[in-house]
Order: structure tokens, then sequence, then C-alpha cells
């Protein structure tokens, strides 16, 4: 009985496929929307993630100052001493390298480049989460002596050797001669918008003595053994660097630090609310869309009052009838619900692909999204098949 009756709602759909399909518009851009937009929310979520773990594993930065972005008047630098207290006497820690930086225009035969010239510890690449193209990285004994030596970050290579290998070769650093030992392996951008490819890390001593000329440190990378060590490691970090820099108890840090993994908690945390924002205007779509279908199924209840009344004068039910137009409802909401699901794939492939985030096809809200568009074409439908079902049969068969 079931399928009779719905077989007759399908052949009822067919007879005017235009205006069923416009009745359905409003359902699969709603569902398209919905899905589009949690599935770029998805993968958006995975691209800081993979952002913030490129930049190191359970990393803790340390800065003098109070705030990022806003230095602390008269904060003093960080010493290479203060990385090796860290190291050995904050027992979560598994690596500490002091960092020093400075901005130089580099030159390669006849290219040149301006980019960032990163001085640390071997430690550095451990910490910062680097790994080789082609190469090596510098020694301790290359550290020690502060030699001239530098690994190149993708960016840079590319501006100054193009496709050829910089292995062996000399660049010019300001007026000393840098010999390449190394290319990094490319990390893209990060969560700030930079290239963290635009780079090149030589030993700190070097960068110290031949670049900024003094042993100041610009910034402590720290990594901590476990993510579950993180707030103990930076609560001891932060008593630690208050008696090594001698602030008394009611002044304020003239440091602070910077935990990669609250960053990537507040980036994700704000990506999720948006596309719960975004996802929910889009589902506004969708009671549009059942709006549209409840308007078509009243329109076809007053087309088809004679074929109702014909139906119940020879033996339908009322429940017959209210059945057979809300499996039409149904039927409607649901291909628009299938249409929107195919269109919201292609969508959130190629905005994906445009917005550099990875594709991550959720099933779970690709069923709720066809259920809930289902769903609406019940509710919607309801009040017009009920219409339908309690017709009088004489006045039905009266209607011209």
């Amino acid at each position: 009985m079931i399928w009779n009756t719905f077989l007759l709602a399908l052949r009822a759909i067919r007879r005017n496929l235009l205006r069923s399909f416009l009745t359905i518009l409003g359902v699969v851009i709603g569902v398209a929307a919905v899905i589009t937009m949690v599935t770029l929310g998805d993968g958006a979520t995975k691209a800081v993630s993979d952002q913030i773990a490129s930049l190191g594993n359970n990393l803790l930065t340390l800065r003098p100052g109070q705030r990022l972005g806003l230095g602390f008047i008269g904060a003093p630098a960080f010493k290479v001493s203060d990385a090796e207290a860290i190291a050995q006497q904050v027992p979560g820690v598994r690596l500490a390298a002091p960092v020093a930086s400075r901005s130089v225009t580099v030159v390669a035969g006849a290219n040149n480049w301006t980019t960032s010239i990163t001085g640390s510890t071997v430690d550095y690449f451990d910490v910062a989460n680097w790994k080789l193209t082609e190469g090596r990285f510098f020694n301790e004994s290359e550290e020690r002596a502060g030699k001239a030596v530098c690994v190149l970050g993708e960016t840079v290579k590319r501006e100054l050797f193009g496709s050829q290998s910089p292995i062996g070769e000399e660049i010019r650093v300001k007026q000393f001669a840098c010999e390449v030992i190394g290319v990094l392996a490319p990390k893209g951008q990060s969560t700030m918008g930079s290239d963290q490819d635009d780079t090149i890390v030589m030993p700190l001593r070097a960068v110290q003595r031949r670049l900024i000329g003094n042993t100041d440190v610009r910034s402590i990378m720290v990594s901590v053994v476990n993510s579950e060590s993180m707030e103990k490691a930076k609560r001891q970090i932060e008593q630690l660097m208050r008696e090594r820099r001698r602030l008394s108890d009611n002044e304020d840090n003239n440091f602070f630090i910077f935990d990669t993994r609250q960053v990537a908690e507040t980036l994700t945390g704000t990506i999720r609310v948006m596309t719960t924002l975004l996802g929910a205007v889009a589902a506004v779509s969708l009671l549009v869309g059942g709006i549209g279908i409840m308007n078509i199924m009243l329109v076809s209840v007053t087309e088809r009052t004679r074929e109702i009344g014909i139906r119940l004068a020879i033996g339908a039910l009322e429940r017959d009838v209210l059945l057979q137009f809300l499996i039409e409802a149904v039927a409607l909401s649901g291909f628009g619900g299938l249409i929107g699901i195919l269109v919201a794939f292609g969508a959130s492939l190629g905005l994906a692909r445009v917005m550099q985030v990875p594709f991550l096809f959720n099933p779970s809200i690709n069923i709720v999204a066809f259920f809930f568009a289902s769903a609406i074409g019940a509710i919607f439908g309801f009040y017009p098949a009920r219409r339908a079902a309690r017709l009088n049969p004489i006045d039905a068969l009266r209607h011209e």
C-alpha cells in the first residue's frame, strides 16, 4: 500500500518537473550552504592546527616585554645563560633554544633578497620542527666557533638560486660571506600570515658577532616533554625568569610566555563559532524552502481537488490521501537534500582549493542535513496533506 502511494506521489511530481525543481530550490540552497560552511570550517580548523604544529612540538616562546606586539619599555633582553637555565632547571622542559634575529639583504651572484636571519643553537631545528630537503644542519663545533655557515628557507633558496642546488655555494650577508650547507623543508604561511620559509638560519654566535654586535637574545623557544606538562612548565619557567631578572613580588613580569597551544585553541574556537553562525544563517534557507514546499502543495491540492474527490468517492480513506500528499512533500524535500549534497560536495572541493585549506568530507553533517531537509518537508507538508484528506468528496467532485 505504501509503495503504491509512493509511486502515485512520484507520478504527481513528474507531471511538472520544472515547477517541482523550483519548489525544492530553497532546500537545495539551504542544504548546500550548510554542508559547505561546515566542511570549509572543518578544513580551516585543520589548517590552523597544522600551521600551529609546524611551529614546533609543545612549544613555549619567551620574549622580553609584557604583551605580544607591545614591548615593555626598558625590558632587558635574554641571554644564552637564561635558555641554559631553563633547559637544566625546569623538569618538564625537553630543549630550550635561544634565538637572535636581524632583517638583512643577502646577495648571491646577480640576485639579492631581503630576509630574516635567525641565529640559534643546533637545538633550534628540533624545537621549531624543521626538516631538510637537502644538505645538513650546522653542528655544535660550528656553533661554538661561530662559523659562517647557513641553512636556507625554501623561499630564500628560490629567490637566490632558482631551481639550482645551493649546497656548497656562498651568499654575501652584509660584509661577510656565508657558506650554504642545507635547505629547509617548506612550511608555508604561518597563522599570522607571514612566510615561514623566508628565513636563513645561522649559528647564534655568528649572528651575534657579525650582525647584531652584542650577546642579547631576542627570544627563547622551549619544547616541553608533553602537552600535559605545559601549564606546570610554564609556571616554573615564569618563576625562574622572575628570579633571574630580579623582579620583586610587587613588580609585573617584564617578559611574556607565548603558548602555541592556547593560540591554536583560540583560533580553532573562533573558527567553530563563525562556522556555527554561518551554518545557522544558511539553515534559514531550509525554512524558506519549507515554506515554498507548503505553498506549492497547497496549490497542488487546489488543482487536484476533483482527483481527490474521485479517490475518496471510490473508497480511499482519509489517511491514504494524507499519506500521499505527505510523501510528495517529503520526496520533494528529500530530492532537494540529495541535490544539495551533490552541489555542496563540488562547491566545498572547489572553495577548499581556492582557500588552500584541506577538504575534509564529513559524512555526519551530510546525513544530518539530508534528514533535516526531509523533516522540513514533512513539517511543512503536513498542513496541505491534512487539508486534502479532509475535503468533502461531494464538494470535491463538483469542483471545476
